[in-house]
């Protein structure tokens, strides 16, 4: 019988993992994975790992694994070495087509959230105060110009929320794919940066070089509002608490973070400046499940023998050809 393997989530039992993997002979066990030591009592010996965000799988600990796969609870596989992957021979497979509509959602709800000031309005409300004038400027959105950074599914459904709600302007930079959607105008990154009055993210995190570090920082337009689903490691912390001290941008809506937990005291003195949410960019019900299904079906293509759909590392046996 087959062991599967889940760590570090925080579902109340693991229903839809066995519905999918129970008909094929797999045994489902869970645990944390919160250390070397907790991912190998748990899943030391398992065929398979379905890994949340938590665990870290760093060459030592793939090492000691005797699984063959381990395939993330979605996008990102930074949590785990993939160079000491590939040494070992094994899978490592992510599921990157779920909750476009849910991660766009709350992209664009961040940003009507910061253009409104509804943060600071409720705060001042709640305070005792009464009156908008210390909210003011406010813009209708088709005055202004929208800048969605990464042109991928999300980036384009982002694109296309805006257009709805009437953005004068959408522009976008890719460096990997093509902008070409009707009404979004393709733009340098750094043009995109100085004439956006909104700075959207929607790419992958490199945490030895962020995307906007002091210098894209600096080029932010005054008084701009800038917004991070993708993640945290695009942004860096100290270079953005700085630029919200000077007004570039204004406000910084952060629904993702490096590390995390969230670490915010470096934004102590910008709080005010700020709109945060705990990397739920992602959630809904039906998301969820959407996840949970597509990734205990990766699991169960491995275990049968299959080709998964979204590999990032093959098995040298089963490919040369590697995925990223």
């Amino acid at each position: 019988m087959a062991t599967v393997a889940i760590l570090g989530t925080r579902y109340r039992d693991v229903s839809v993992e066995e519905e999918i993997l129970a008909p094929l002979g797999a045994r489902i066990v869970v645990g944390s994975g919160a250390d070397h030591d907790a991912i190998m009592g748990t899943a030391g010996d398992a065929d398979v790992i379905l890994a949340g965000s938590r665990p870290r799988f760093d060459a030592r600990t793939i090492d000691a694994l005797a699984c063959t796969a381990i395939v993330r609870y979605g996008v990102g596989v930074d949590s785990i070495d993939l160079d000491a992957a590939r040494r070992r021979g094994l899978w490592v497979v992510s599921v990157p087509d779920y909750g476009t509509d849910a991660v766009a959602v709350h992209t664009v709800t961040l940003v009507l959230a910061a253009l409104r000031r509804l943060t600071e309005a409720d705060r001042s409300l709640r305070g005792g105060e009464w009156g908008f004038g210390h909210l003011r400027p406010l813009h209708l959105p088709a005055s202004l110009t929208a800048g969605v950074v990464g042109f991928g599914r999300i980036g384009r459904r982002v694109a296309a929320l805006l257009r709805g709600l009437g953005f004068g302007r959408i522009v976008a930079h890719d460096a990997f794919s093509a902008v070409d959607e009707p009404g979004v105008e393709p733009i340098e990154f750094a043009t995109l940066l100085g004439e956006s009055d909104v700075v959207t993210l929607h790419v992958p995190g490199d945490p030895s070089a962020p995307l906007l570090d002091a210098g894209a920082i600096g080029m932010l337009k005054p008084g701009s509002v800038l917004v991070n689903t993708a993640r945290g490691s695009l942004i860096d912390a100290g270079a953005l608490a700085a630029g919200l001290a000077a007004g570039r941008p204004a406000v910084a809506a952060l629904d993702v973070f490096s590390p995390e937990p969230a670490q915010l005291d470096v934004f102590e003195a910008v709080a005010d400046r700020m709109i945060l949410t705990p990397h739920m960019a992602w959630y809904t019900e039906e998301t969820e499940r959407d996840l949970r299904v597509k990734t205990a079906q990766e699991a169960g293509r491995i275990l049968t023998g299959a080709e998964p759909l979204h590999p990032v590392v093959r098995p040298h046996l089963a490919s040369a050809k590697e995925e990223s």
